[in-house]
């Protein structure tokens, strides 16, 4: 069975890099389509697919989420999960785009679906901005809110992989970026900005720089439509699954899917307690290797394109697996509150 990846908006939808990456379903909005459509919908895509990973922004209106878990309870699935980001628009639709070119891999719905937290770590999203008086998603100084009304102000923010405010001008802070190879994404809206395909990609050292539309709720998410937003991200797919795969696996023990991380993305289980035992009756695991289409030949933080070459910080010993971002904050009791 192959894994659809769904999203709340064709503007999430960025174009495939190659003819082999899938395209995403859209879910209508419940202004545009009935419940019984809906699920009627749905429960095609299953039929066809076998799995579902619907991927939402935090940012969504109430009655777009609460359709998505009406829908899932009506079909009564564990073939369907719903994944909340916080990332803004334009890095969200990278990361989808992302996950349409895994789900051609050998990787299953639930490591694919809980990949979605491990990946967003390794995307540098942010946008210049002509004005941060109702920017809420990063702090914003007194100072910096009383320049934000001088007229031709601009100001570079990040918010992931962690928050970063610099005014735009002679002398301007560098934002710390990427360590590894990444390409960089824009979007422009209603500010004529050159700066993150020029300075930016210069100083992250990106290996190209590619354009899209501008999502319809970025306006929005960052409080202006003076902005030009973009999204710095991993662009080998060899690359992305040696990450994934690194990442030690389990087994839900609700659902059966093979996981990654601490919960299943599908039927929300804990991941149950390590067994003791479990080493000493079973001995070491053989490692997991990529197929061959997608195995990488190369140093998994070097470009496989002519050009400039990023070092990781730190060398890798030979053979031992990429440094991964450890897969979000530690839960107390592995079975919830009590």
């Amino acid at each position: 069975m192959t894994t659809a990846i769904a999203v709340t908006s064709p503007e999430l939808v960025l174009a495939p890099p190659d003819r082999q990456t899938p395209g995403a379903v859209v879910l209508a909005p419940p202004a545009e389509r009935t419940l019984d459509a809906a699920v009627t919908d749905t429960r095609h895509v299953l039929e066809r697919h076998g799995f579902l990973i619907a991927l939402y922004p935090a940012s969504v209106p109430a009655a777009v989420k609460q359709r998505l878990h009406t829908v899932r309870s009506v079909l009564e699935s564990d073939r369907i999960a719903l994944v909340e980001s916080e990332l803004p628009p334009l890095a969200l639709a990278v990361l989808v785009r992302q996950l349409r070119q895994l789900s051609t891999t050998d990787l299953g719905p639930g490591v694919l679906g809980a990949a979605v937290r491990l990946l967003a770590h390794y995307i540098h999203a942010g946008a210049v901005l002509g004005s941060v008086a109702r920017l809420d998603r990063v702090p914003v100084s007194l100072t910096t809110h009383a320049r934000s009304w001088v007229p031709g102000s601009q100001f570079a923010v990040v918010t992931a992989p962690e928050p970063q405010l610099v005014r735009l001008g002679s002398g301007a802070k560098a934002l710390k970026g990427p360590d590894y190879v990444t390409r960089l994404t824009t979007a422009a809206g209603h500010l004529g900005s050159t700066w993150p395909g020029t300075t930016l990609a210069a100083q992250w050292q990106v290996t190209g720089v590619e354009q899209a539309a501008l999502p319809g709720d970025s306006p929005r998410w960052w409080g202006t439509g003076k902005l030009v937003e973009f999204a710095a991200a991993i662009p080998d797919i060899s690359v992305l699954y040696q990450l994934i795969t690194s990442v030690q696996r389990a087994r839900c023990h609700w659902c059966g899917l093979e996981l990654i991380g601490d919960r299943c993305v599908f039927c929300s289980a804990p991941l149950p307690p390590p067994d003791p035992d479990v080493g000493h009756r079973f001995g070491p695991q053989p490692a997991r290797r990529a197929p061959t289409a997608y195995r990488p030949v190369l140093d998994p933080h070097e470009d496989t394109s002519p050009g400039m070459v990023i070092q990781h910080r730190g060398e890798t010993p030979p053979g031992a697996a990429p440094d991964v971002v450890p897969y979000g904050p530690p839960h107390g009791s592995p079975y919830g509150p009590t």
